[in-house]
């Protein structure tokens, strides 16, 4: 059974929430208090985390920023309907997914089992089994052990991101247009805005510096441009 840790103040959500997810062999644990979920992170092996922007101590965008500086777990933002700035902000920290507020339960958890896959198995795809590397003047991705290797030196990706760069790897020069990467990554129809696509490129590209790896093209999508290695 994975273990979710909820950071949110609301003290009725977690109850009933903890409840539904059960039904998906999900065990919910739940933190009213951004110093006591990061405490329970440091101390327990959680498989993801929910995370309401709106907390108190600190937002739910400081805490994300401190999961991120010492873990790549999947984090799944609670973010206000409607508010675009909360989701571009929590894309940009690191989180892997948001959900806006009010949700179905029945979203959350086909949200949290598509980021726990992402993170325990990435992509399900058959050809992992067949090429267990992709070697790239440069670059290194590992399918196996989800590990990617720039200039010898190994990157900190989180679930999304290795997802994203995987997906770009295996077709270099094919072009994938946002609709495409986000459907690709959902594994489903997504709903996501066009503008999420855009900052988990711009992340993945900070890391692959100085490597110019990804490439856009304008009007259509994005293309990966690595060189095979020999």
């Amino acid at each position: 059974m994975h273990r979710i840790l909820l950071i949110d103040d609301d003290e009725d959500l977690a109850a009933p929430l903890a409840a539904y997810l059960k039904r998906f062999d999900l065990a919910l644990d739940h933190a009213a208090r951004p110093t006591l979920g990061l405490a329970r992170l440091a101390e327990t092996g959680y498989d993801a985390v929910i995370l309401d922007v709106m907390l108190p101590e600190m937002d739910g965008f400081e805490v994300c920023r401190r999961i991120r500086h010492g873990s790549d777990i999947p984090v799944l933002m609670l973010t206000a309907r409607g508010d675009v700035t909360d989701r571009v902000v929590g894309l940009e920290l690191g989180a892997d997914d948001y959900l806006p507020k009010p949700f179905e339960p029945r979203e959350l958890a086909a949200r949290l089992q598509t980021i726990l896959r992402r993170s325990r198995h990435g992509g399900g795809n058959g050809d992992a089994a067949k090429a267990q590397k992709l070697d790239f003047e440069g670059l290194t991705i590992d399918l196996q052990r989800r590990e990617v290797e720039r200039q010898g030196e190994l990157l900190e990706l989180t679930g999304t991101e290795f997802e994203l760069l995987v997906l770009l790897a295996r077709e270099p020069g094919r072009v994938f247009t946002r609709d495409e990467i986000l459907n690709k990554l959902r594994g489903r129809e997504a709903d996501l805005f066009t503008r999420a696509v855009d900052i988990l490129i711009s992340r993945l590209r900070k890391k692959l510096e100085p490597l110019p790896l990804i490439k856009t093209l304008r009007n259509a999508g994005y293309t990966f441009a690595g060189v095979p290695r020999r």
